[in-house]
C-alpha cells in the first residue's frame, strides 16, 4: 500500500463545498496535465535521527568489512614487491632458503586464509534481465472514463463518487492506466475464476517474454518466488507457474502474501539468501498484485482510495549466482536493507484489510499512515547510509550527529547527499504526495524523480512491481551506464520500508530495452502542471 494515498483521505478540503464539483469531461492532452497540489506532507524524517538505526548501519558495514581491510593490505604488499630491484629479490630468496620453517608457516597461513575467504565469501547475485507486463489497450480507462464507469456500477453514493473524483484528479495518474477485465464489465464480475484469469494474464505474459529474452528454459530454474499481497488462492500462484511451464519437481518455490507494495524487495532479498546456499542456480522472481477481488464497492472513504490509484501490472526477474553469466547480466545486487515497524500497533494497523459497516471487504488506510511512512523511511535510510554514502558524507554526518547527541550542540542537522551514492532512484510510485516529499527531503532533481512520476502517470500504482517499471523507464531513456548505482525503495503494509541497491554491469542499450514503454517513451516526460 502506498503512504501517499492517506494524504488524500486526510486532506480537509476533499469534501468541502468550496471546491466545485467538476463534471466528467474529455481527457486532457498528455502534454500538459493539470493536477491540484495537496498540502498534506510527510514528516521531515531527515531532520531527526535515531541512533539505533545509525548503529545498525555501521554494524552491517563492519560485518562485511573484511574485504575493505584485506584489499589495501594485499595492494600495498604487491606495490612493495614491484618496487624491489632484482638484487633485492635475490637477497630475499636467499633469506627464505635459510628460514624454511618460516616459509612453510607463512605459506600454510596464506593457503588457509585464501581457502577460508573463498569458502566464506558471499556468492554474487546477478540480475540477468527483467520484464514488465504491458496491459492490453482495451483495458485502459481515462480518468473521466473511470469516474463515469464507477457511476454506472450503481455501487457508490454521491459522496463516495465525489470523493473518488477528487482523489483521481489529484493522484498523478494519466489516461492510459488499465483496470482488470472484471471491472470493465457491467455489472462487474469479481469471481475467483476472473481473479485467476487476471493473474494468468499478467504473470504468464511477463514470464513468456522473460524466458524468450534470456534463452533460459523453465526447467533450468531452481528457485521460484512469487509475491502477491491480497490474492492467495489454492493451489498457490507459484504452483500455477510450475504447472504452466512444467518446471522440475525439485524446484524450491515460495509464495509470499500480505506484504504490500514492498514485497518486491522482500522477494529479491529472499532470492539472494537462497542463492547463497544453492550454488549454480537460476532464480525467478515474480512481483504482482491482483485487483479483481479487491476492488472496494462500498462507501467508506478510507477504503475507496485504492480503487482510485491501483492498476494492473506485473514484473518478472531472472537472477543467478553463476559467475559465468556475469558477462551477459545487467546488474549485480549490492545491498538489501529491510525495515519492519510492525512491533508498533499504530504501524501495524495503518494499512489493514477489513470489513466495513455493511460487511464489504476492503483495505483501510488510517490517518496515521503518512507519519508512519515517514518514520519507516527515516529508519531505512539511516541504516542504509553507512553502507552506500561516500566517506566524506559519512564523516560530516557523524560529526554533526555526535555534536547534537553527545555534546548537545545547537547546530542544524546535516542531511547527507544521497545523489553522491546513487545515479538512479526508483521510488515506489504509490502516489504523487509521497514522491513530492521524497523529492524535497532527499533534495532530488526532477530528472531523478522522473521515472517514478512517469510510471505513476502511465501505469498507475502497480504495487510491488512499480519499481521495475521505473528501472525500465531509465533503461528505455538510455540513462543506465556501466558502474551506475540504482536505488530501489518501496514501502507497504505491516508497516515496512525496504531498499535494494544494484550496480550496472554494462551500458544498457535503449533500443533493445524499451519494454512496456515502447509506444510512449518518445513522448516522455509529460509536463505535469500542478495547480492549487
Amino acid at each position: 500500500m502506498s503512504p501517499s494515498t492517506a494524504s488524500h483521505e486526510q486532506a480537509k478540503p476533499l469534501l468541502s463545498s468550496a471546491l466545485p464539483k467538476v463534471p466528467a469531461a474529455s481527457p486532457a492532452k498528455p502534454e500538459a496535465v493539470a493536477i491540484p497540489v495537496n498540502r498534506r506532507v510527510l514528516p521531515d524524517f531527515l531532520q531527526s535521527v535515531n541512533l539505533s538505526h545509525v548503529k545498525l548501519g555501521y554494524h552491517y558495514l563492519i560485518t562485511h568489512g573484511l574485504p575493505l581491510l584485506l584489499i589495501p593490505l594485499f595492494a600495498s604488499v604487491a606495490v612493495e614487491i614491484f618496487r624491489m630491484k632484482p638484487d633485492d629479490l635475490l637477497e630475499l630468496w636467499q633469506h627464505l632458503q635459510l628460514n624454511l620453517v618460516s616459509v612453510v608457516v607463512c605459506f600454510a597461513a596464506i593457503v588457509f586464509g585464501a581457502t577460508s575467504y573463498l569458502l566464506l565469501r558471499p556468492r554474487p547475485v546477478y540480475l540477468m534481465d527483467f520484464v514488465c507486463f504491458k496491459p492490453p489497450e482495451h483495458l485502459a480507462l481515462s480518468l473521466s472514463g473511470a469516474l463515469d464507469h464507477a457511476r454506472k456500477l450503481e455501487k457508490f453514493n454521491e459522496k463516495a463518487l465525489e470523493f473518488q473524483h477528487r482523489i483521481i484528479e489529484r493522484a498523478g495518474l494519466g489516461d492510459r492506466t488499465c483496470l482488470p477485465p472484471s471491472f470493465i464489465n457491467i455489472p462487474p464480475n469479481p469471481s475467483l475464476d476472473m481473479a485467476r484469469k487476471e493473474a494468468e494474464m499478467v504473470i504468464f505474459g511477463s514470464l513468456d517474454e522473460l524466458f524468450t529474452k534470456t534463452g533460459i528454459r523453465p526447467r533450468d530454474v531452481g528457485i521460484l518466488i512469487v509475491n502477491c499481497s491480497v490474492f492467495c488462492p489454492t493451489p498457490s500462484l507459484s504452483a500455477m507457474i510450475v504447472n504452466k511451464y512444467e518446471m522440475r519437481s525439485n524446484i524450491r518455490s515460495y509464495n509470499l502474501g500480505g506484504m504490500g507494495c514492498s514485497a518486491g524487495v522482500i522477494s529479491i532479498d529472499l532470492a539472494r539468501d537462497l542463492l547463497q546456499v544453492h550454488g549454480g542456480s537460476y532464480a525467478v522472481v515474480v512481483s504482482t498484485e491482483n485487483m479483481t477481488q479487491n476492488l472496494y464497492f462500498g462507501n467508506k472513504k478510507s477504503m475507496l482510495i485504492p480503487n482510485c490509484i491501483f492498476r494492473i501490472g506485473a514484473a518478472a526477474m531472472l537472477l543467478t549466482n553463476k559467475r559465468s553469466e556475469r558477462r551477459r547480466s545487467k546488474y549485480e545486487l549490492v545491498h538489501c536493507v529491510r525495515t519492519h515497524m510492525g512491533a508498533d500497533e499504530k504501524c501495524y494497523r495503518c494499512v489493514f484489510q477489513e470489513e466495513d459497516e455493511e460487511n464489504i471487504v476492503g483495505v483501510s488506510l488510517s490517518r496515521d499512515l503518512m507519519a508512519v511512512a515517514g518514520d519507516a523511511l527515516k529508519a531505512n535510510i539511516t541504516t542504509l547510509g553507512p553502507l552506500v554514502l561516500p566517506l566524506s558524507e559519512q564523516l560530516l554526518f557523524f560529526a554533526v550527529l555526535v555534536g547534537r547527541k553527545v555534546f548537545r550542540m545547537k547546530i542544524k542537522p546535516y542531511i547527507p547527499d544521497f545523489k553522491l551514492a546513487f545515479d538512479h532512484f526508483c521510488i515506489h510510485a504509490g502516489g504523487r504526495a509521497v514522491l513530492d516529499e521524497l523529492e524535497k527531503n532527499l533534495q532530488l532533481s526532477q530528472w531523478h524523480i522522473e521515472p517514478s512520476r512517469m510510471t505513476l502517470y502511465r501505469f498507475g500504482n502497480t504495487s510491488s512491481s512499480s519499481i521495475w517499471y521505473e528501472l525500465s523507464y531509465a533503461e528505455a531513456k538510455g540513462r543506465v551506464k556501466r558502474g551506475d548505482r540504482v536505488w530501489q525503495i518501496a514501502f507497504g503494509s505491516g508497516f515496512k520500508c525496504n531498499s535494494a541497491v544494484w550496480r550496472a554491469l554494462r551500458r544498457i542499450k535503449p533500443e533493445d530495452n524499451v519494454g512496456p514503454w515502447d509506444d510512449c517513451i518518445h513522448e516522455m516526460p509529460v509536463q505535469l502542471n500542478f495547480v492549487d
